[in-house]
């Protein structure tokens, strides 16, 4: 029992908050809070933070950090977007123009995902730095092409990703569960996700060990860059658009769901269960805090404050077992 209180104390720490969170936003509004409409609108809104939040998390596990998921997120939604308007009038079907245009915005993401981890593994930049850059590239390349105007107007069946229900489901949401067990899976059960928890143990003994960390640090950036791709494809879908400054603030909120979710920041440590809570309880805060017709950036200081309770508790814990 000691051990397993202490293998899992983040998660303990953070169902308590996130017990406490729900029970808040109970008691301050009983009558809308737990509404069919209101959980509903949770549903739709969390996946898009979410996905990108686990694309966060992979970089951090190796002690690193992505800074460019928003944008990697906005290249492909625009790539894809761009690509849709150009081949549906020429193709037979919608279907074919759709996939060939998510597939050329997948394909921009992942080019994103190799320059960063070819810097990082191979060249030797530091995480930040070249996430910093790629970030600032990406976000140039897409007011570029785009003008910094709106591309809308897609077609249904891409609607359907960000909006449509399956059995009852949300869409993003069904998708967003798929990537948190997908990368649960890689994390867990493959030598890549073996690698990656070593190499953000400690990079040296990793080397010395016969790991190729600059193969494993492309992996995580192509990874990381994947995953931010599909968050955009769902922001795409959900909003019926896709411009270059798209989910600016997301950035910072990725980061702290990371550290919230017991992703350790040096790296090495985090589970993806634990980063998939935290998701859930920002966006309860949110939308608890939006309902009672709080202003939207005290949910910034209130975030703020969960993660200092979130690694209170967590400290709490690790010295009582």
């Amino acid at each position: 029992m000691r051990r397993f209180l202490n293998y899992h104390r983040d998660l303990i720490a953070l169902t308590a908050v996130l017990l406490v969170v729900l029970l808040v936003m109970l008691l301050l509004n009983p009558e809308r809070f737990l509404t069919p409409n209101n959980l509903r609108s949770m549903a739709f809104q969390l996946p898009e933070i979410g996905i990108l939040t686990l694309a966060m998390m992979i970089a951090m596990l190796h002690g690193g950090i992505n800074l460019a998921v928003v944008g990697t997120a906005n290249l492909t939604a625009i790539i894809a977007a761009l690509a849709i308007h150009a081949m549906a009038p020429k193709m037979g079907g919608e279907w074919l123009a759709v996939a060939l245009g998510l597939g050329a915005g997948f394909a921009a993401s992942l080019l994103v995902g190799l320059l960063s981890g070819i810097l990082v593994g191979f060249v030797g930049v530091s995480s930040i730095l070249t996430t910093l850059g790629t970030m600032t590239l990406v976000n140039g390349v897409c007011i570029v092409i785009t003008g910094g105007s709106t591309i809308s107007r897609l077609p249904e069946s891409v609607l359907f990703v960000g909006n449509g229900v399956f059995f009852g489901i949300p869409v993003p949401l069904i998708i967003f569960l798929l990537c948190g067990a997908g990368l649960s899976l890689v994390l867990s059960r493959t030598v890549f996700g073996f690698h990656l928890y070593m190499l953000g143990t400690n990079s040296e003994a990793t080397r010395y060990a016969g790991i190729n960390n600059a193969r494993t640090l492309l992996g995580v950036y192509l990874l990381s860059s994947f995953f931010a791709s599909i968050a955009g494809i769902i922001m795409m879908a959900r909003f019926n658009s896709a411009k270059a400054d798209y989910g600016q603030s997301y950035l910072l909120v990725t980061v702290l769901a990371a550290v919230l979710g017991g992703t350790s920041a040096s790296g090495g440590y985090g589970k993806v269960i634990g980063v998939m809570f935290a998701v859930v309880m920002l966006q309860m805060l949110a939308s608890g805090l939006n309902l009672l017709g709080v202003d939207p950036f005290f949910a910034i200081a209130m975030w703020g404050a969960i993660l200092l309770l979130v690694m209170t508790l967590s400290h709490f814990v690790r010295r009582r077992v």
